[in-house]
């Protein structure tokens, strides 16, 4: 009978130990997901738009460069080129166009980044340089000799919707409004460049870098 009470009480002290030992265990680790906190990624994007200056049609193309934040987020470089079919008489024969560039900040907060389907405001701040082009039947010539070309500084927002085909492709559409400083060219006909432009473009990258471990062991450092 006394050796039965030993057993169990040896029986029941291994018990309280091993499970002493188990909780510790235990203890020393931490369930997490990377993908909970932040999310990096990085892409090139080009994009063609169509718009208007000064009531004529215009031809955009666009080039960005961001990183994005959290999927939240993009800050980047921009680059926009654009033509502009104004048709100024020059003489009988010679027709004048409108050709410009702009570069500089893009930033882009980002709505429901987590889903396919995504809504976006992307700013851009920028500067550049404008240019009166002479369409002689349309062989396009860009004469800088005139000295009629202006320096330009534009302020574009706009609204995106953005559709995920992959973590490492997006498509997006949209439409902006270019505001621009006052631009002093002969002829005198293009005050500025402001007005609305609306396309689509693809952006090609990594949109969600980011480790994926669900375990990480705490070391005891006492």
């Amino acid at each position: 009978m006394i050796k039965s009470k030993i057993w169990l009480l040896l029986l029941l002290a291994g018990g309280a130990g091993w499970a002493q030992d188990q909780n510790q265990d235990e203890g020393d680790y931490i369930e997490f997901n990377d993908r909970r906190n932040v999310v990096h990624g990085v892409y090139l994007g080009l994009g063609t738009y169509l718009g208007e200056i000064d009531g004529k049609s215009t031809f955009h193309g666009n080039f960005k460069i961001a990183y994005v934040a959290n999927q939240q987020v993009e800050v980047g470089f921009a680059a926009v080129g654009f033509y502009s079919q104004q048709n100024i008489p020059l003489n009988t024969f010679e027709n004048l166009d409108f050709a410009g560039g702009y570069a500089g900040l893009h930033v882009e907060p980002i709505l429901f980044g987590k889903s396919k389907l995504n809504l976006s405001f992307p700013v851009m701040l920028g500067a550049g340089a404008v240019v009166y082009v002479e369409d002689n039947n349309r062989d396009v010539d860009i004469d800088f000799d005139r000295n009629d070309w202006d320096e330009v500084f534009v302020v574009e927002p706009g609204v995106n919707l953005l559709f995920n085909l992959s973590r490492f492709v997006q498509l997006e559409a949209g439409m902006r409004y270019r505001f621009s400083s006052r631009i002093d060219l002969e002829p005198n006909r293009v005050k500025n460049i402001n007005g609305f432009s609306a396309g689509f473009g693809i952006k090609v990258g990594i949109f969600n870098m980011g480790r994926n471990r669900y375990k990480k062991h705490i070391r005891n450092e006492q």
